[in-house]
């Protein structure tokens, strides 16, 4: 049970199940917005999403084993404790779960053509396992939109049906706002999986992958980085002048939970030489990108 659950990265899954519950509960349900899922409805919606995503990490060991047995050779689960043919068929199951519920979903709500969302998030992830992460940077950039994409769901599935004449200008004005933690959410993403590239070189090379790292070398991947990370406390700098100026202690929160940790990553980048350090730093991004979405509990108690 514990390899299974390993297998489909369930704190991951957990991390977007809790996110997804903070757009409509902590988000839209505090902004008063015209939603369109009811209780079950939005279970099912977290549901689809998860499957998918569960989908995507099984196809996605099942294609590394050889390079895993290099990179993360204590974390290979594929043919040592779960069979590659029963993953295989773990990742149909998932797969079919989330589609055919998205599917059920999106004419429920009278839009079929949203059930392309989640053909399409399936579909990346298997072309991402694949082939597509043996392509420079295409394969970061795909990973980022994906998980951009599992925020920007919510809103396209409760939001955009409800709009009317009368209540356009504040759903829009939830969307926007949701369009920020998203692409606060892409740009940690992206640089993250950078930094991963960096602690994966040995394994990428040997298994022929055009990374950036290899194709420019450790130390310009690590400028690249840097330029990325400073360019997101800029941004995050930005939100936090022109919407949080009212609310000094939030903007203590972002500054504490947020900025700090982005310029210990910053300070870190560069001197970092060994894989348990920029695996330290993809940890440091991570949380860092977490605690970000948890300010979406500020909304939950009127504090924004």
């Amino acid at each position: 049970m514990l390899a299974f659950l390993k297998l489909i990265r369930y704190k991951n899954l957990l991390i977007i199940i809790l996110v997804q519950w903070l757009i409509k509960y902590g988000l839209f349900e505090s902004l008063g917005v015209a939603t369109t899922l009811d209780y079950l409805h939005f279970v099912l919606l977290v549901l689809a999403t998860v499957f998918i995503a569960a989908g995507g990490y099984i196809i996605n060991d099942i294609y590394d084993v050889d390079i895993d047995k290099i990179n993360k050779p204590e974390k290979v689960i594929i043919n040592k404790k779960i069979s590659e043919s029963t993953a295989y068929n773990l990742y149909l199951i998932f797969t079919f779960l989330g589609v055919l519920t998205g599917f059920y979903l999106s004419n429920h709500i009278g839009t079929p053509g949203f059930a392309a969302l989640f053909i399409l998030s399936a579909a990346l992830l298997y072309m991402y396992a694949t082939f597509i992460k043996s392509i420079l940077l295409v394969a970061t950039l795909v990973i980022s939109i994906l998980v951009t994409l599992s925020l920007i769901i919510i809103g396209v599935f409760e939001l955009v049906p409800a709009i009317d004449y009368l209540n356009q200008a504040i759903q829009l004005e939830a969307f926007s706002i949701l369009i920020y933690y998203s692409f606060f959410a892409f740009i940690l993403t992206f640089i993250r999986e950078i930094v991963k590239d960096i602690e994966d070189i040995n394994g990428d090379k040997n298994g022929g992958r055009q990374t950036l790292p290899i194709v420019i070398g450790r130390k310009r991947t690590a400028i690249v980085c840097f330029v990325l990370a400073i360019a997101s406390i800029a941004l995050i700098l930005m939100y936090m002048y022109e919407f949080l100026y009212r609310t000094p202690w939030v903007m203590l929160y972002f500054l504490i939970a947020v900025i700090g940790p982005l310029l210990y990553f910053v300070t870190k980048i560069f001197t970092a030489e060994t894989k348990q350090e920029f695996q330290h730093l993809s940890v440091i991004l991570k949380i860092v990108m977490v605690l970000g979405l948890l300010s979406l509990l500020f909304y939950k108690f009127n504090l924004l």
